[in-house]
């Protein structure tokens, strides 16, 4: 079976971002630990669901995503002071960490804390891979029609269907 709209697909991949022509490791789902999901809901970056499109089990691919493509350029105002009493309970916390969020909307996202004061807390809102091409080295190890269930509730439900595995 081919990949198309509506199946389940189980892939590896290893992801790297391109920093002035250089390959930098980032993750990577092996075969042990396999990325499944349901092809053409919208789970995935658009263009990485156009790159493996229409192909079955045991095809490798390569390709890049430029960053407008993956999680887009980097918006350098997308940063937030946050009030230092904010921490009191937790602590104040180091530079590089990441937080997680939630807006008044109850949508969650994590932000990178770049700068610490007495007073504030300023993170930034960019996704972490935000202005970075992406390079994916991939192979689909399985690809299988989504059961009623999955259609129903918008994602997989494990390679098998139903047991996770």
């Amino acid at each position: 079976m081919t990949i198309t709209p509506n199946s389940v697909v189980a892939l590896t991949y290893k992801l790297h971002t391109i920093n002035n022509g250089e390959k930098e490791f980032v993750e990577e789902a092996d075969k042990s630990n396999p990325l499944v999901f349901l092809y053409g809901v919208g789970m995935m970056l658009p263009k990485f669901e156009e790159n493996i499109e229409g192909l079955k089990q045991g095809d490798t691919v390569d390709f890049e995503l430029l960053a407008v493509d993956a999680y887009g350029e980097k918006d350098d105002s997308a940063v937030a002071q946050l009030p230092a009493d904010m921490f009191k309970e937790s602590g104040i916390p180091p530079v590089g960490e990441i937080l997680p969020l939630q807006d008044n909307q109850g949508n969650q996202f994590r932000a990178r804390v770049v700068e610490v004061s007495p007073e504030a807390v300023v993170v930034d809102l960019n996704h972490p891979m935000a202005g970075q091409n992406l390079h994916f080295d991939i192979e689909i190890l399985n690809v299988r029609e989504a059961t009623e269930d999955e259609l129903s509730h918008g994602h997989a439900h494990g390679i098998d269907g139903d047991s996770g595995h």
